[in-house]
């Protein structure tokens, strides 16, 4: 297995410490005026999702984790876990909802995803950046709403984003997952 040394790490790098996975999330690399240079790093883990501070020193080495990254469907929420299937071998993987987290707003039923596996477990979960969803509530249109402003939407999935007020109850919109933005109207 690969290791990285202080001088490999960076920004979105998949690291392993002590047998647990992590992302950079941030690093800085500081050469203080009195001893050796060091590399300061947010890195957070995939198994709880905490965030933590790490500090790298010349000699220190970090493992590469054993990651390994599938498409996956997304089937449906049993109450408990998230049902996802494989599309190449139709194997099912359930996957809780406190590993799915702030995603879960975004997920319908159907939707494509990378499911990310460390040693044989789903640790996380990448939507697609950009998704069209039907807008399912949003308040009517008024006469004079034409100049720039917002109104709330909620989505198919059940997230509430913000639209333009042309935009109506069951039109299809493109929507950032990553900002929670709207995009576009779908034509």
């Amino acid at each position: 297995m690969a290791s990285y040394s202080m001088g490999d790490l960076k920004k979105g790098l998949k690291i392993e410490i002590n047998g647990i996975p992590y992302k950079i999330l941030e690093y800085q690399h500081v050469k203080p005026g009195k001893g050796p240079a060091f590399v300061r790093a947010r890195i957070k883990s995939f198994i709880n999702g905490k965030v933590i501070e790490k500090t790298f020193h010349a000699g220190d080495k970090c493992e590469q984790p054993n990651l390994v990254q599938k498409t996956m469907q997304y089937l449906y929420d049993d109450g408990e876990n998230l049902q996802f299937m494989d599309t190449t071998t139709y194997e099912q993987t359930a996957i809780s909802h406190e590993q799915i987290g702030d995603l879960l707003k975004w997920m319908i039923d159907g939707m494509v995803v990378e499911v990310l596996f460390h040693n044989g477990s789903a640790i996380d979960v990448e939507i697609p950046q950009t998704v069209e969803y039907k807008i399912t509530d949003t308040p009517p249109n008024f006469k004079g709403d034409t100049q720039g402003g917002r109104k709330p939407a909620t989505l198919e999935s059940g997230a509430v984003i913000q639209v333009p007020f042309h935009v109506l109850e069951g039109d299809v919109v493109r929507v950032d997952t990553s900002r929670g933005e709207y995009l576009e109207k779908v034509k």
